[in-house]
């Protein structure tokens, strides 16, 4: 089958043939009809032997966001059928051929995979998992109770797009920070202020908006504790400042700020709440451009570079 990975630590990605997957026992086979880029997915091709302790088998298929349908059951008990449109998310490959920009993905029937309801697109749905989730989850750590402030840096992404639509929907008021002229983009799925880093100070245009500081930040963005600490200045004593990067723990931020590190946990319950958001045209996916499989490579390279503007699906 068709295949983008990786063929060694730091390698670049790129289209190769590898043997199909076979579904093992209390597994399901998926012939993936779409896959959907994340952040994640070029930071784990580009790993190092100091990643972890689970030893990677290369060649390490890139990817963990997908949709397609059932085409082949494991042994023993299933909540699956052959045919069944579905949509999740794969565990961060590690082994040969576990990735989801490819043809065919063996998953276990019990994990974050669930059927697509009726209404729902395949393209949408592959578009869901990873930032659906981080979003919704996000949402429940900062144990938001309505009416707060929320900075969102990063917010054009997938995570803040989902991310400003959901806390709008609880009367969170959103100040989305991107790169670009967004404002109309960010309005429409709910920001109550939009700030274009490129044209002004974020400092100056959070502080005009909130004297006394934000009630918490979500930084999709920052690669380093400084970078963080810095955004995190602008959090008013007693609230949060989230990072999906890792490096909370690292940063000198201010007394009275919370500092959190996120770490998504994916679950099939989770997928079927945001599907049946997406289906009623609650929640908006923001898909930004498909592109073919081969195109991969330098999609990964583009999203690297920041700047991101909804979601990137791509095409098997």
């Amino acid at each position: 089958m068709r295949a983008i990975a990786v063929g060694a630590f730091r390698a670049d990605p790129a289209l190769v043939e590898i043997p199909k997957p076979e579904p093992e026992a209390g597994e399901v086979r998926v012939r993936i009809e779409y896959a959907a880029l994340n952040p994640s997915d070029w930071q784990a091709a580009q790993g190092s032997p100091d990643d972890g302790p689970a030893p990677r088998v290369f060649p390490v298929v890139v990817g963990v966001d997908f949709a397609g349908r059932v085409d082949m059951i494991g042994s023993g008990e299933n909540r699956f059928r052959v045919g069944d449109q579905v949509f999740g998310r794969v565990a961060r490959p590690n082994a040969a051929g576990s990735g989801t920009y490819c043809d065919y993905v063996s998953v276990p029937q019990d994990s974050a995979i669930t059927v697509v309801p009726p209404g729902l697109p395949l393209r949408a749905a592959a578009a869901l998992p990873s930032a659906g989730m981080a979003a919704a989850q996000i949402l429940e750590i900062a144990v938001f109770r309505g009416h707060e402030t929320l900075l969102v840096i990063g917010a054009a992404g997938g995570v803040g797009s989902y991310l400003t639509q959901l806390a709008s929907a609880r009367d969170i008021r959103v100040i989305a920070a991107v790169r670009g002229h967004e404002h109309t983009r960010m309005t429409e799925l709910g920001a109550t202020v939009t700030i274009d880093i490129t044209d002004r100070p974020l400092e100056a245009a959070v502080r005009e908006n909130c004297p006394d500081g934000v009630d918490a930040l979500v930084d999709l963005v920052s690669t380093t504790p400084d970078s963080f600490a810095g955004h995190a200045a602008l959090v008013r004593g007693g609230g949060i400042a989230l990072t999906t990067r890792g490096i909370a723990s690292g940063a000198a931020l201010p007394p009275g700020v919370t500092g959190i590190d996120f770490r998504l946990e994916p679950t099939p319950v989770l997928l079927d709440v945001l599907a049946a958001g997406a289906a009623e045209g609650v929640l908006r996916v923001p898909v930004d451009i498909e592109l073919p499989l081969e195109k991969a490579p330098q999609a990964l390279d583009r999203n690297r570079t920041g700047g991101a503007r909804g979601k990137t699906v791509i095409v098997l």
